[in-house]
C-alpha cells in the first residue's frame, strides 16, 4: 500500500490490488480479499455474526454454486468483475419459494439486495469475480456508481469516504488541482474528506465510485 497527499483537505491512499490477501471461505466456494473497512461500536450477537463494521468493501471469487451467508441489518450491493456471472434467487422466509431472481450476467452488472435475505447463487458458467459492498444500516449509508466515461465529478460536502476502484482497464484520476493518479484494473484510491471537491478521470476504462457516510453516534433503539 501506498500513500499519496494532495495539498488540499481530502487524504489520499492508493490501495494496490496486488497487494490484497486471499481469505478461503469456510465452505470452500471461494476466496475473499478485503479491500477497506470501517468498524463500528457493536454488540456482542453483531459480534458473532460478522458485522462488526460500519461498512466493507471486497472483492470475491465465487468457484460453485450455493448459499450466501446472511447479515441482518445489512445492505449489499454486488457488481459483476469477471465471468459468465450468476444468477441470485431470492426466496421467501421458509425458503420453499423464489421471490425474485437478481441476475448478474454482464460484466459491471449491479445487483442490490437485503444481506438478511436468504439467497442462493447459481453460476451460469464457470467461476466468477465480483465486487462485494456491505454496509450497516443503521450506522452508515453507502451507495455505488458505474464511471464509464472520462470527466468531472462532484464529492458532495460532508462525505466521508470516497472509494475509486479499477473495474475495467487503466483509468487516471486526480483530486482538485492535485496530481494524477493511475489505477489499473483491481486498484482503488480511497478519498477520506468532510468537505467538497471535484474529482476528474481519464481513460477508456470503468470505475466503481462509492460514496459511503458513517453516523458517529448512532441513535440507540427505544
Amino acid at each position: 500500500m501506498s500513500e499519496a497527499r494532495t495539498t488540499h483537505a481530502p487524504r489520499l491512499t492508493l490501495l494496490r490490488g496486488a497487494d490484497r490477501v486471499a481469505s478461503p471461505w469456510k465452505n470452500g466456494g471461494g476466496v475473499t480479499r478485503e479491500i477497506a473497512a470501517e468498524f463500528a461500536p457493536v454488540s456482542a450477537d453483531e459480534v458473532a455474526h460478522d458485522v462488526a463494521f460500519a461498512w466493507r468493501v471486497s472483492v470475491a471469487d465465487v468457484a460453485q454454486a450455493g448459499p450466501f451467508s446472511r447479515f441482518a441489518g445489512v445492505d449489499r450491493t454486488l457488481v459483476l468483475l469477471e465471468g459468465a456471472g450468476m444468477l441470485l434467487d431470492e426466496h421467501d422466509a421458509g425458503g420453499a419459494n423464489v421471490l425474485s431472481t437478481h441476475a448478474l450476467t454482464r460484466v459491471l452488472d449491479i445487483a442490490r439486495f437485503d444481506g438478511a435475505a436468504s439467497i442462493d447463487a447459481r453460476l451460469v458458467d464457470g467461476a466468477t469475480r465480483d465486487f462485494n459492498l456491505m454496509v450497516r444500516r443503521d450506522v452508515a449509508h453507502g451507495s455505488l456508481e458505474v464511471w464509464r466515461e472520462a470527466g468531472s465529478h462532484r464529492i458532495p460536502a460532508q462525505t466521508d469516504t470516497v472509494l475509486l476502484y479499477g473495474a475495467q482497464g487503466v483509468t487516471r484520476a486526480r483530486v482538485e488541482d492535485g496530481e494524477w493518479i493511475a489505477l489499473e484494473t483491481g486498484d482503488t484510491l480511497r478519498i477520506d474528506s468532510t468537505q467538497a471537491a471535484e474529482i476528474e478521470t481519464q481513460g477508456e476504462g470503468a470505475l466503481l465510485a462509492i460514496t459511503l457516510n458513517v453516523q458517529r453516534h448512532p441513535k440507540k433503539a427505544p
